[in-house]
């Protein structure tokens, strides 16, 4: 089916008090595993490229675009194409020629000021050609090439009047906060702040965002998203564990074999069957 805005489909989750799953896409087979995880779960879906994806594709967006696209398109599933923590203003300015219709605009590692500058500055540009805009307040941390950061550390979370100030300032789409949370987790064990994610959902107008949500326990999702107001739910580790396991079982019981389409289709996979379960999670999360 034709592709679905990142917009459309966080607003319908939103209204329907449930989560929306973005997830990771770093090679072909990751959009695949996407597409045919939520064609399983009979669920919709955000494919997400990072810049830090886009880097490992020599700085090309163009190819790695297209075949999220092209496979998101080919998919019985509503599904979704969005730039992730895109700090190159040169980059997210390729997002609207490469057909994506959102960006996670990622300005956190400036100042308070200087985020806020260039946040409105990415967002006018996204809403004059019909983009929609998500950004980030705090300090997840955990991304590749930063210093290891305590997501419990003092300062780290996101403070929801400056939140509020931040959102009326940018007019951003979308928010993503700092509620203990951590990038690049490989273990389940996060902690959610759920008192400071109901305060953010009341501080602010628009949807939040939970980054890192490969390191936080089931239990603890369902709640943040039924109860204290999650939206969308960013989902990318957890793939690469489940294709890395997968690869690693395979060629260790066949050590003499060549061909890589025999370890990449475990692989591949076993992140439909990940992708499927994050999405079974977001329809339970349902709140009554």
């Amino acid at each position: 089916m034709p592709l679905v805005s990142t917009g459309e489909l966080v607003s319908a989750a939103q209204a329907e008090g449930r989560g929306i799953a973005a997830f990771n896409v770093i090679t072909l087979e990751h959009a695949e595993a996407i597409a045919t995880g939520a064609e399983r779960a009979g669920a919709p879906a955000i494919l997400q490229i990072s810049e830090n994806a886009v880097k490992f594709h020599g700085g090309r967006l163009s190819a790695i675009a297209a075949a999220a696209a092209a496979v998101a398109r080919t998919s019985s599933a509503p599904l979704a194409l969005h730039l992730d923590h895109v700090e190159s203003v040169e980059l997210l300015h390729q997002a609207h020629d490469e057909g994506f219709g959102s960006v996670m605009f990622d300005a956190s590692k400036l100042s308070y000021g200087e985020n806020v500058r260039a946040t409105a500055e990415a967002v006018a540009w996204g809403h004059e050609r019909g983009i929609w805009i998500e950004a980030e307040l705090g300090k997840v941390g955990g991304k590749e090439g930063e210093a290891p950061l305590d997501a419990h550390a003092p300062g780290v979370r996101t403070d929801p009047a400056e939140a509020a100030a931040y959102v009326a300032a940018t007019g951003v789409d979308a928010l993503a906060v700092a509620v203990g949370s951590s990038h690049a987790m490989t273990e389940r064990t996060a902690a959610l702040d759920h008192a400071l994610i109901g305060w953010l959902r009341d501080a602010v107008p628009v949807p939040l965002v939970l980054h890192g949500s490969s390191g936080v326990p089931d239990d603890e999702i369902r709640q943040a998203v039924a109860t204290s107001g999650m939206v969308k739910i960013n989902v990318g580790t957890a793939l690469n564990t489940a294709f890395t396991g997968a690869v690693r079982a395979h060629l260790a019981e066949n050590t003499t074999g060549v061909d890589p389409r025999k370890y990449i289709a475990p692989g591949r996979e076993a992140m439909a069957a990940t992708v499927a379960g994050f999405l079974a999670l977001m329809i339970d999360s349902v709140s009554g």
